[in-house]
């Protein structure tokens, strides 16, 4: 395991060269990849749009995807050939948490399903439940589930807009992929998403 190290994502652009009608219009599910990789600009973009700060107050920041009661709940992790990494949106850095690259092994335990294999990157959605169920008791569950939409549909978005392709992945062994990312136990992984440039 790599030690307490990060990688600063290259500041977000807030406007593309598509509108959000173009893109809405263009988006599908793609499955397969080019072997071409993603570099950290194009990484940074999807993930600030995942759960990139749009605006800082005084004792929270708001995000890109709206969340109950801005507890946010959810935690982003990324695969490729370089590693396991985890979004940190404070800071728009990385933590590198593992230095091999795990994608075969995230696509076996997600019924080898080999878009998660091809892919440069694998984004995967997890949640902290208790950070919701605190407050609003078992309906949290159902607004991290919400969320974990916004996010999701906001790096689809963002995908097409970075002229890449992208597929939601919701099979997949829950106990494996955890053990594979190393998540803390009160985390749950909800969404796979491999990105990548269309074949």
């Amino acid at each position: 395991m790599a030690t307490q190290k990060e990688i600063q994502l290259p500041a977000p652009i807030y406007k593309g060269k598509m509108s959000l009608e173009e893109v809405i219009f263009k988006r599908r599910s793609q499955r397969y990849f080019a072997e071409q990789d993603l570099d950290w600009r194009q990484i940074g973009q999807l993930l600030w749009a995942a759960q990139g700060i749009t605006a800082r107050r005084e004792g929270y920041n708001l995000r890109a995807a709206p969340s109950a009661g801005a507890l946010y709940p959810m935690e982003i992790y990324v695969l490729n050939r370089n590693g396991l990494f985890h979004y940190l949106p404070l800071t728009h850095k990385l933590e590198i948490l593992d230095d091999s690259d795990l994608r075969a092994e995230l696509a076996e335990a997600a019924l080898g399903q080999f878009s998660v294999a091809q892919a440069p990157v694998d984004i995967v959605i997890c949640a902290v439940y208790q950070r919701l169920t605190k407050k609003y008791g078992q309906r949290g569950l159902r607004y991290a589930h919400i969320e974990a939409g916004h996010i999701a549909q906001n790096i689809h978005l963002e995908a097409v807009s970075l002229g890449l392709g992208s597929v939601p992945i919701g099979a997949f062994n829950d106990e494996i992929v955890k053990d594979i990312l190393s998540l803390p136990q009160e985390c749950e992984p909800l969404y796979i998403i491999p990105v990548g440039y269309i074949k």
